[in-house]
């Protein structure tokens, strides 16, 4: 009985919203800079003033209303200006535990996993999200070989990409992940509880493993890998590119 080697690649990112002010005649203002080596904001909040105040006994952050309070959009931001504007005291920070999830040799009809975590840091006025999204199913270098998305058991218990259902069949085949701990979706009810990922090559939408719209620290989840293969599966190594997307919003 020959094994099958899978090596499973995450990449993880982090989007930052940058806001970007022309002013022409605002006078008397203060515009801090704050800025780190992921990103620069060239004012600390959407009003006509602000400010950070301190002394032995005190830390004081204020910020100034404006004749345009209210909420902005367009095509690719949001501008929340005036009194909208609550000041976070956590920053909002995101990272993975281990970007390179090697399953091993995998046996026929044995389920091999892998695990990694998520953490999270958010303290702003509107919520976060973690999105998960494949680059293709797992499948050798030359494309020409593929281990499918799992169905989980099927029937009663096939899974979507939105969708976890049971998965503990040995001749249930395929790729999925289960999440478990802080700020994950109901489905997975279960450690047993799978969905396969969604496919950015088959023309699917990134799907969100973890939110919360209340602030807090250390959020953390846990992402299990599964894989279980047939006895026909042609050896080789399989490997994808798992993308991990956190997304603030203010």
């Amino acid at each position: 009985m020959k094994k099958r080697k899978l090596s499973l690649y995450i990449i993880s990112s982090l989007i930052l919203a940058t806001c970007y002010i022309l002013c022409t005649t605002l006078t008397h203002a203060i515009t801090p800079t704050l800025e780190s080596p992921q990103y620069r904001l060239e004012w600390g909040n959407v009003n006509v003033g602000g400010n950070e105040e301190s002394s032995k006994g005190y830390k004081l952050s204020t910020t100034l209303g404006q004749l345009a309070a209210g909420n902005f959009s367009s095509n690719g931001y949001v501008v929340k200006a005036g009194f909208q504007y609550l000041h976070s005291i956590i920053p909002f920070r995101f990272s993975v535990s281990n970007t390179t999830i090697n399953l091993g040799s995998l046996t026929p009809n044995v389920s091999a996993t892998a695990t990694t975590t998520l953490t999270v840091y958010f303290g702003a006025a509107g919520n976060y999200q973690v999105t998960a999204s494949e680059m293709g199913p797992l499948q050798t270098l030359t494309g020409n070989n593929t281990i499918p998305d799992t169905k989980c058991d099927g029937g009663n218990n096939t899974c979507s990409e939105t969708i976890a259902k049971i998965w503990t069949s040995s001749s249930a085949y395929g790729f999925g992940y289960n999440m478990t701990g802080q700020d994950t979706p109901s489905d997975f009810s279960s450690n047993n509880s799978y969905r396969p990922f969604a496919d950015l090559k088959a023309g699917k939408q990134p799907v969100i493993v973890m939110s919360n719209t209340n602030v807090g620290k250390n959020r953390q989840s846990t992402m299990m890998f599964k894989a279980n293969v047939s006895p026909i599966q042609v050896p080789g190594s399989y490997q994808t590119i798992i993308n991990l997307v956190a997304t603030p919003s203010f």
